[in-house]
Parts: C-alpha cells; sequence; structure tokens
C-alpha cells in the first residue's frame, strides 16, 4: 500500500501544527507561551473557518 504525496503532505502540516502549535498551548508552565500558543492557534482556526465561507 503506497501513500499518496498530497496525504502525507497534509499529515506533516498536522503534525507540525499540533506539535508546535497545539502542544504548547497545553502543556506549558510558562503563562506568555501559553498565550502566544493559543493566540495562535485562534489565529489558524480562524483562517480555516474564513476560507470555508
Amino acid at each position: 500500500m503506497t501513500v499518496q504525496p498530497p496525504v502525507l503532505l497534509a499529515a506533516l502540516v498536522f503534525l507540525a501544527v499540533y506539535a508546535g502549535v497545539v502542544l504548547p498551548a497545553v502543556w506549558s508552565r510558562r503563562p506568555a507561551r501559553r498565550t502566544a500558543a493559543l493566540k495562535v492557534l485562534g489565529q489558524l482556526l480562524g483562517a480555516l473557518r474564513y476560507r470555508k465561507r
């Protein structure tokens, strides 16, 4: 079974966003880092919502 390149790219992007934004937003002990990560996550989700309309 081979993996299609677009599927692999989407999985890598999802993993990068998850590891770089979602995990720090949840597990960081530093309030500034949590706040910044949540702000970036909100911007990313807002862009996705805007794109669907």
